[in-house]
């Protein structure tokens, strides 16, 4: 391993993407510590401790903690990947774009340019509903804005929206002149940037005695031990065997070798988990809406019941991973699709015909190895709120935020290890290679 690290600054231009992309990432730290104007510091701190089961505390995870300290960055990415996983359902069911998808690089420019464009609409809105609510807000007596007024509206939505188009800039710098794919590794940099803290809080337990050594050990290994069932369930994969039958062009014979079609058992990525996390946090954050309404008690009263590690909570969290997980992975596995290509190039699974019976094993497949994939994410993002709430135990590391960082690490280190083979050094492992998520 240590050899490994020394080869890659070996290659001149692998060194290059590394150090551009560090700089560039040292930029984004540097620029989520630039303040909106007109908020009040103390207050908004206070008034995020108390949110963080909300779902301003899932968006402040993906905005790297700026929006709880109200930077410039406070919208992060979360506008960006919006936007994207909009055109990619939209590629699923509009003629129009899959046409694009079909034309190869042109027509993916043309989306990533559409993509960028709602990018600026999201951020002009989603910049203009906050402003709205942080000037309308205040905890125990203290307003979290103190002049809200027409200018503090204006100079808001406006450094919110550039903010936005900036770390989209450099998630896209990242991806061109540095190493890994750029927004995915500031989304990676800024959940990281809260793992000191949370160990720290962690060990000042320990010293002020809540918790002994004995459960300081149990959490390591069990740090260990998920993170590794994490990286065994991301990489893992259904090969299906497929023949290519011989043919003859010319004085040349293509075709005759057996090769295999990779299924991830985990396609859908964390977008599942995303998408419930979302849906899950909304009953709170409406009921905080209604705090002074008639209806304050009923919705009092369901909220309790919604709270993260309650036992409703969690079984409809799990049932809404479960079912988005089958739902994105339909969108981004297309089975009629890949039996279509495979007959084009001559292609076959052995034991199924070429077409509508090769789509329906394909189908099959998915559906059998969704499952295992969804539920075992589904047991690691419930984990961390049954330990906390139930068991009074600071596991912090788990949850969506592990899910990211090691599909963000794992991704990083598949680039490094082919550009290094490109050069016949050695990657990471000297044994097999890591394999790529969809």
């Amino acid at each position: 391993m240590i050899k490994s690290f020394q080869n890659i600054f070996k290659v001149e231009d692998l060194r290059k993407k590394i150090f551009w992309t560090a700089f560039l990432l040292i930029i984004y730290r540097l620029g989520g510590h630039i303040p909106l104007p007109g908020i009040n510091a103390v207050a908004l701190s206070r008034f995020f401790q108390a949110q963080q089961s909300g779902i301003l505390g899932l968006f402040d995870m993906f905005a790297g903690g700026n929006l709880g300290r109200a930077t410039v960055f406070a919208l992060g990415i979360m506008p960006y990947i919006t936007a994207s996983i909009i055109f990619q359902l939209l590629a699923a069911v509009v003629p129009s774009l899959q046409k694009l998808q079909k034309e190869g690089e042109e027509g993916r420019r043309k989306i990533t340019q559409y993509t960028r464009y709602t990018t600026v609409g999201l951020a002009i809105f989603q910049a203009f509903s906050i402003a709205i609510y942080l000037r309308a807000q205040s905890i125990d007596g203290l307003p979290l804005v103190n002049f809200p007024g027409f200018l503090f509206m204006t100079t808001t939505i406006i450094s919110l929206t550039v903010g936005t188009v900036f770390v989209m800039w450099l998630g896209e710098r990242i991806t061109e002149v540095g190493i890994g794919n750029g927004i995915s590794l500031i989304i990676m940099v800024g959940i990281v940037a809260s793992f000191p803290m949370d160990f720290a809080r962690t060990f000042l337990l320990l010293r002020t005695g809540v918790i002994n050594m004995f459960t300081i050990v149990i959490l390591l290994l069990l740090m260990v031990f998920i993170t590794a069932a994490v990286v065994m369930i991301t990489q893992g994969q259904r090969r299906i065997p497929v023949q290519y039958a011989k043919r003859v062009v010319g004085r040349k014979v293509y075709g005759g070798q057996s090769t295999h079609l990779p299924l991830n058992v985990n396609s859908a990525g964390i977008i599942p988990i995303i998408f419930a996390q979302s849906i899950m946090m909304f009953p709170q954050t409406i009921a905080q809406f209604f705090q002074n309404s008639t209806s304050a008690s009923i919705l009092a009263i369901f909220s309790a019941w919604m709270q993260p590690g309650e036992i409703l909570y969690n079984v409809i969290y799990v049932i809404l991973i479960v079912f988005f997980a089958y739902f994105y992975t339909s969108v981004v596995i297309n089975p009629n699709d890949l039996a279509d290509n495979m007959k084009k190039y001559g292609g076959f699974i052995p034991g199924y015909r070429p077409g509508r019976k090769t789509a329906e094993y394909i189908d099959f497949v998915v559906s059998r190895i969704t499952l295992p994939g969804s539920v075992f994410f589904a047991f690691v993002a419930v984990l961390p709120m049954i330990l906390i709430q139930k068991f009074n135990l600071p596991f912090y590391f788990g949850g969506t935020s592990i899910l990211i960082v090691v599909g963000v690490i794992l991704d990083t280190m598949r680039q490094v290890e082919a550009q290094l083979m490109m050069r016949h050094y050695e990657g990471f492992l000297s044994k097999g290679k890591i394999r790529g998520r969809r």
